[in-house]
This record gives structure tokens, sequence and C-alpha cells, in this order.
């Protein structure tokens, strides 16, 4: 993939080959100006491209053709006929994190299982694929670990291959059942806009979300279909869901450092400090202060 150099830390950008066959680019672009980044990468390599913040713009075939991907969303390309370099164009204040793995490697992961996933079955294993995917608030905080991680160089590899293994497990994460092109009530597009709106109105009334079956009441679906439609596009119930999006929330508020931890556990609806705490530590396996000042 790269046949000079394993580990490349340049500006804002950081390539890492954590063990043969996978590595990680992240890039953190916090200037005033676009940064380009470029890398070869052989057509073996499946890439997972994840924008974490702000915008970022892939350029093939010298420039002309390009695909962009904004705040919390990814990417996947893979072409088993050709090299698909990165030409990556990262906007000002913009953020990303590409986790690069050869298709042997994601074969030996799902060995037992490669029918589950399309481009491992042997029908499919010379068909180019291109897939958009929105970052889930479970797969966002394993993006923001993997940006901000503060180690000793000792255990950097060992952390970000658990962190890069976690967020492969994320993005192929849906129920045995949840097959959209098989499921015929999620063939409705009615039933597919109700259960984006039930998303919708969780997330924006994180502080008092109405129950289930108010919530399945106001989109118009049986608490049933709720619960099955939800789970088949987003990959959780609906309050885990809630609840991984309100720790990624509150997350980013004390990363500014505008708020203490009672004022940052309100906000997102713990009426005490003490539940906020213990939420926050249950996610993240630390305490609100010790993340501030890791």
């Amino acid at each position: 993939m790269l046949p000079s150099e394993k580990n490349i830390a340049r500006g804002s950008e950081q390539f890492i080959e954590i063990e043969e066959g996978i590595s990680i680019l992240s890039v953190k672009n916090d200037s005033e100006h676009e940064e380009c980044i470029t890398h070869n990468i052989s057509a073996d390599f499946i890439q997972f491209h994840f924008c974490v913040k702000g915008e970022i713009k892939f350029n093939f075939n010298e420039g002309s053709y390009a695909l962009n991907i904004k705040e919390d969303s990814s990417l996947l390309l893979y072409n088993p006929e050709r090299d698909l370099p990165i030409n990556l164009e990262a906007s000002s204040q913009s953020w990303s994190v590409s986790i690069l793995i050869s298709i042997k490697k994601l074969h030996t992961l799902f060995s037992a299982e490669a029918n589950y996933i399309d481009f491992l079955t042997e029908d499919n294993r010379d068909k180019k694929f291109y897939k958009e995917v929105v970052v889930t608030p479970a797969m966002a905080v394993i993006l923001s670990q993997i940006l901000n991680f503060n180690l000793h160089p000792s255990v950097r590899k060992i952390y970000l291959k658990g962190k890069a293994y976690e967020l492969i497990g994320l993005y192929f994460n849906r129920p045995a059942e949840a097959d959209i092109e098989q499921c015929p009530f999620l063939d409705d597009e009615d039933n597919v806009k109700k259960i984006k709106l039930a998303k919708t109105i969780i997330l924006q009334r994180m502080t008092e979300p109405p129950t289930l079956q108010a919530l399945a009441d106001e989109v118009g679906l049986s608490l049933k279909k709720l619960k099955e439609g939800f789970k088949e596009i987003y990959g959780d119930t609906v309050f885990s869901f809630l609840f991984d999006y309100k720790m990624d929330y509150a997350r980013k508020l004390l990363e500014k450092g505008q708020h203490n931890v009672n004022e940052v556990g309100l906000s997102i609806g713990y009426s005490t400090a003490s539940h906020f705490i213990s939420a926050f530590k249950k996610k993240f396996g630390t305490t609100p202060k010790k993340y501030i000042q890791g």
C-alpha cells in the first residue's frame, strides 16, 4: 500500500499501519484553508471513509470525478479491478477518519459469516462497491476516540487496532432480520419517512423524550412497527440510539470547555450531576471531569 513508510505524521494528517493489512488515516484540518492528502492504495484494499466534522472531497481519475462527504456521513469504496489512490481535499475546519483494510483481512474477520456482507460472497467477489452510510452516534464516539486519544506510544497500536475493529463491527451491525431490500414494511417509502421522523423527534426532545407508545402514535405507526423499523434502519433500539447520541453530544460540549459538568448534564436531560456522571462513565469508562483533564 505504502511501499516506503509505515507510519506518517504530516501536519494535521496521521497515517498508521496498525498491523499487516489494516491502516488508519486520520485528518484534522483546523486551519483556515483547504488541505490535500494523497496516498497510493492498491486494489486489494477496501476503504471506509468517515467525515467527523466539516466536509471532505474525494477526487478520482485525476480530478475528472469527485465525491463529497458531509459531516456525520461515511463512504465505502472497493474496486477489485483497479487501484483507488486517495486524493482527498479536506475543507477548512474538517476532521475525518479512514480505515483501510485488505479484502483478505476482512474475510478473516467475517470468515464464518462471509455471506452476511455483500462483497465477501462468491458471486460478488469481483464486483465494485460504493456505499454511503450515515454515521451513528455509537460510531461517532469511536471516531472521536481515534482522533483524540492521548496514550503512551507503546500501547497506541493495540488501542487503535481495537477501535478499528470496533468501528468496522458497528458499521456492519444490524439485526439478523434487518435486510431492507427483503423487508416488505420498509419497501413502503412512507413507513421509512415515519421511522426517520421518529428519530428526529427523539433527538429534538432529548431532554424529555416521549414514551415509545407516544412516539409511535405521533408518527402514525404501531408500537411493534416502530421498534422493528427503527432497529432495522438504525441498527439499535430507540432509547439505546438516543443514549449514544446524548453521550456524544455531552462529550462534544465538555471538549469545548464552556460548560461545567452539571450544566452539560442538564442540557441533555439529567436532573442531577451524579446521574449524568454515572451515565457518562458507563459509556466512556471514565468520569466527565477525568475526560476533560485527559
